[in-house]
C-alpha cells in the first residue's frame, strides 16, 4: 500500500476515535435514533443532487449493493452503537470493544469471499477475543452488560459492510457514501418517529440549537462522508485483511478524547481487557493476513 494511502487510512481511524465522543455527546442531547437519522440525513442531502449514484468498473453499481451498504454500516451498526452509548457504555470503551469488527470481518470474508486467514490472523484473534471476554466478564454485574453486548452487535453490522463493500470493487467511494447515507437515513427517520415521536424531529428545525447542528455537522461530514469515502476507496482498491487493521489507531484516539473530553475513567480490569484487544489487533499486522483463493 503507497504511503500516501497508509496515511489516509491513519486519519480516517483518527477522525473516528474522536467520533465516539462527538456520539456520546450527541445521544445526550437527542434521542439516539434521531441523532443517527439526523446525521446521515445531513450526509445525503444536498450532496446526492450533485453526485450520480455509484458506478463500478463495468457499469452501474447495483441497487442492492447500494442499499445493502447504507443498512449495515448506516442504519444497522448506529442503531446499536448509538444505544450502546446512550445506555451507559463509555465512548473509550466503545471504540475498543468495537475493533473485534476486524476479526468479524475475517470470518465473514472467509465465508462469503473465500479470503484465508492464514495461522496469525488466527492467533490475534484468539488474543483479541480472550480481552473481549475480560470486558465482558467485568459487565456482567447489572445493566452494564446491555451496551457490552450492543456494541459486539455493531461491531458483527460493521463487518458484514466492510464485506459488502469488499465484494462492490472499485466503485466510486463519494458516491457509495452519499447514496448509502440515503438509504440509512430514511429508516432511521422513520422508526425514530415511530419509537420516539415526531416532537424531536419537528423541535429541530423549529428551535435549531447550533451546538447540536454542529455535533451533527462533524457526524455527517468528516466522520460520514469524509471517512466512508476515503474508506470504502482502500477496501475497493486493497483486501480487507490489509485495510481493516488499520483500525487499531481508533481505541487509542477514542480512549484519550473519552478522558479528555468527557472525564471517562475506565476500570484497570477494562484497561487489561482493551489491551489484549489491541495488541491482538497489532499481531494482524505482523504478516501479510490473507491468501485469497
Amino acid at each position: 500500500m503507497p504511503l500516501r494511502h497508509i496515511l489516509l487510512a491513519l486519519l480516517v481511524v483518527a477522525i473516528w476515535g474522536f467520533n465516539f465522543v462527538i456520539i456520546k455527546l450527541s445521544v445526550q442531547v437527542l434521542d439516539p435514533l434521531l441523532a443517527a437519522a439526523l446525521r446521515f440525513l445531513l450526509a445525503a442531502f444536498p450532496a446526492l443532487l450533485f453526485v450520480r449514484p455509484p458506478r463500478g468498473a463495468g457499469g452501474r453499481t447495483p441497487w442492492a449493493v447500494v442499499i445493502g451498504f447504507g443498512l449495515t454500516f448506516g442504519f444497522g451498526l448506529y442503531v446499536f452503537l448509538n444505544f450502546a452509548l446512550f445506555l451507559g457504555m463509555p465512548a473509550g470503551l466503545a471504540s475498543t470493544v468495537l475493533q473485534v469488527q476486524v476479526f468479524f470481518t475475517f470470518l465473514v470474508a472467509f465465508l462469503v469471499l473465500r479470503e484465508r486467514p492464514r495461522t496469525v490472523q488466527t492467533v490475534g484473534a484468539v488474543i483479541a477475543f480472550s480481552g473481549i471476554g475480560l470486558i465482558g466478564y467485568h459487565r456482567l454485574e447489572g445493566a452494564a452488560f446491555a451496551p457490552f453486548f450492543l456494541t459486539i452487535c455493531a461491531a458483527f453490522v460493521w463487518a458484514l459492510a466492510n464485506v459488502l463493500t469488499r465484494y462492490a470493487g472499485r466503485v466510486n467511494p463519494v458516491a457509495l457514501a452519499v447514496w448509502g447515507s440515503l438509504f440509512a437515513a430514511i429508516p432511521l427517520l422513520a422508526l425514530s418517529v415511530l419509537v420516539e415521536g415526531p416532537g424531536g424531529l419537528v423541535g429541530m428545525f423549529v428551535q435549531p440549537d447550533l451546538w447540536t447542528w454542529g455535533l451533527l455537522a462533524f457526524l455527517a461530514y468528516p466522520a460520514t462522508l469524509f471517512g466512508f469515502s476515503i474508506w470504502n476507496k482502500l477496501l475497493a482498491t486493497y483486501p480487507a485483511s490489509s485495510v481493516v487493521p488499520f483500525t487499531l489507531l481508533v481505541p487509542f484516539t477514542g480512549l484519550l478524547s473519552g478522558w479528555a473530553i468527557l472525564g471517562e475513567q475506565i476500570t484497570s480490569l477494562e484497561m487489561a481487557g482493551g489491551f489484549l484487544v489491541v495488541l491482538g489487533l497489532g499481531v494482524t499486522l505482523f504478516r501479510s493476513p490473507y491468501r485469497t483463493r
